[in-house]
């Protein structure tokens, strides 16, 4: 069958659900006006009416960062954006830095107004160095636009240390002081205690370019996309079994039905939604569920898969995957990924019977709420949904 891209991209490009926030252009300086002119408490009420997440997958709402750090008691409080785009199949952040940088720092300049902080920093992802020249020139135009504006905020890049673990906002945290990338314990959440001990609120790229657009546009043009529980849009990264992958921004609420039918084809078996971490969805289910926080939130991932994929040797890549990851700090993490590998390839060797399966999902499940931080607890999502959804692959 000849397929006809052009009119696959023609399809999503006009599709009702398909919009252009992020990378539209917008008046930066007439932005920046709007959050000098804005009392930080204003700041704060408009990011909570909005109903924005967190837009790297756990989709906390922003304005409770901002209420804790704005209220906790500390003379030095801190920005810090989370450009550490680890996730497989994630480019997006990369994409939204090289083009429209002004309204991340324009992002976080409305928080630092928010909390009283008077530096930033942008934590960037070590594979993205290339950018840094780039980013510095722009980061220094704005630097100089805010202290002409007599606004005491300056933004500065550091350069992250390679491991998917600093993802996790803890982990970057210890990172940025010089320390191995490994979580803490929370509480302290950052909002209380973070960088250096101070306040500090950490968002993803995407996040803080929204929450700039909402200060610019106002709570109501983002609330007025979605649904009741997942508010405004989302930058997704689309990749493997399609012939028009890329970075697109789509309404949230969108159902996965709807997704395969505009991004893959008849063969499409399963989509991962929110990367190596994320869940895979087949297609038996595609119908019933929506992308968004009442169905399956995305960090912005999201691989299809055709019919001719074997699930057996995704999973094994996702949980090699976490095995080098892992940064070796809590046992069920550390000793659990390992476990997690060693057991399916013994299934697939038939030195393990098929029943072994099952004592396998109950260390995921036990995985998922004893593991410290993301990266253990997310194992169990793709290794108990493509268990549970594809167990003939696994156990053959």
């Amino acid at each position: 069958m000849v397929i006809d891209i052009k009119e696959k991209e023609r399809k999503v490009n006009s599709h009702k659900k398909r919009v252009n926030l992020i990378f539209k252009e917008h008046d930066i300086d007439k932005l920046i006006e709007k959050v000098l002119k804005t009392e930080p408490e204003k700041i704060i009420d408009e990011i909570k009416d909005s109903g924005l997440r967190g837009r790297g997958g756990a989709g906390f709402p922003t304005w409770i960062k901002l209420k804790g750090a704005r209220e906790a008691k500390s003379d030095i409080k801190y920005v810090v954006c989370n450009a550490d785009e680890g996730e497989p199949g994630t480019f997006k952040d990369r994409e939204i830095i090289e083009k429209k940088a002004e309204k991340i720092l324009a992002g976080m300049m409305a928080v630092a107004k928010a909390i009283g902080a008077k530096e930033g920093i942008i934590y960037l992802r070590a594979e993205y160095n290339y950018l840094i020249d780039g980013l510095q020139k722009k980061i220094d135009v704005f630097n100089k636009k805010l202290e002409d504006m007599k606004f005491d905020f300056t933004v500065f890049i550091k350069s992250g240390s390679g491991a998917y673990v600093c993802g996790e906002e803890t982990s970057l945290l210890e990172s940025l002081e010089g320390k191995r990338g490994e979580a803490r314990n929370k509480p302290p959440y950052p909002a209380q205690e973070g960088y250096l001990g101070k306040p500090t609120v950490i968002n993803n790229v995407e996040t803080l370019v929204y929450a700039a657009l909402i200060m610019l546009d106002g709570a109501e043009c983002f609330k007025k996309l979605g649904t009741m529980s997942s508010k405004g849009a989302k930058v997704f990264s689309v990749s493997g079994d399609t012939d028009i992958p890329g970075i697109y921004e789509i309404e949230m609420g969108m159902t996965l039905k709807e997704f395969a039918e505009l991004f893959g084809d008849s063969n499409t078996k399963a989509v991962q939604v929110g990367g190596a971490s994320g869940f895979c969805v087949p297609r038996s289910k595609f119908e019933e569920t929506v992308i968004g926080f009442e169905g399956v939130p995305t960090g912005g991932s999201m691989m299809l898969f055709s019919d001719k994929r074997s699930m057996y040797n995704i999973l094994h890549n996702y949980l090699e995957f976490f095995v080098e990851e892992s940064c070796g700090q809590c046992t069920p993490c550390r000793v659990g990924c390992q476990q997690l590998l060693k057991g399916i390839e013994s299934i697939k060797a038939k030195e393990k019977s098929k029943k072994y399966i099952d004592e396998l999902l109950e260390l995921a499940k036990n995985m998922k709420i004893t593991a410290k931080c993301g990266l253990g607890q997310s194992v169990c999502n793709p290794f108990i949904s493509i268990v549970e959804n594809f167990r003939e692959e696994i156990v053959y």
